[in-house]
């Protein structure tokens, strides 16, 4: 059984994930800013609701590794923060929360986690087909799709900086899944994948997906958006 860090749990993929790895034994720290009531009565699960834009509350995962999970063995980088507006409308504070959560808290926790990771850990990272250069791309989502973009690029690096310890990172590009975020991007639009389906893939991806690829990032998208 496998030590599970997953962000971004309080709903959509996020919380699927963290139900389906529990269920199979695996134990599992889930981090969002709201916890929900399956995932703090499972045994196999550890709920931390912290803000991980705010440097300081992400800190507290290191102290909690050490006290009980003692090593990782997945890292999956869920959480994502959205705004939609205008180029025209869109300030530098917008920019700056959504990069907090998609950019920096990856970075920041992956700081942490790396003394607690070994060979043969994996860390997974969910990007966007709207950070893929050369996808359709779309109005409104300037600061969520470069911000994905920018993931990416810090996945890729990583992969060729820890290789010689045997930690893996790949990134996980999604196209549309039936969440509140794709909602808040597309209201209206019904997306061919649930969430349950899409954590489905990733899970296996998570558990399996090292031995395949390093520093790669695979475009997992069956439509546009």
């Amino acid at each position: 059984m496998k030590n599970i860090i997953i962000t971004g749990t309080s709903r959509g993929i996020g919380y699927e994930l963290a139900l389906q790895f529990a269920n199979e034994g695996h134990q599992v720290l889930a981090i969002s800013r709201k916890t929900q009531k399956a995932l703090i009565e499972h045994k196999n699960i550890t709920c931390l609701p912290i803000d991980i834009s705010d440097e300081k509350q992400l800190a507290q995962v290191d102290k909690l590794i050490n006290q009980s999970l003692k090593k990782v063995d997945i890292l999956i980088n869920n959480a994502g923060a959205l705004i939609n507006k205008p180029f025209e409308q869109i300030t530098m504070e917008d920019f700056e929360q959504v990069y907090k959560v998609n950019v920096f808290a990856v970075a920041q926790l992956t700081q942490i986690c790396i003394p607690f990771m070994q060979n043969g850990s994996h860390s997974v990272t969910i990007s966007s087909m709207g950070g893929i250069q050369g996808s359709m791309k779309f109005p409104g989502l300037v600061a969520y799709s470069s911000s994905k973009g920018a993931v990416i690029t810090l996945s890729e690096v990583l992969a060729e900086e820890y290789k010689e310890k045997g930690i893996a990172f790949n990134v996980l590009a999604l196209g549309a899944v039936n969440t509140e975020m794709l909602q808040e991007a597309f209201p209206g639009y019904e997306a061919p994948l649930s969430a349950k389906e899409m954590a489905n893939y990733i899970y296996n991806f998570a558990l399996t997906g090292n031995k395949f690829y390093n520093g790669k990032v695979l475009q997992v998208s069956s439509s546009t958006p």
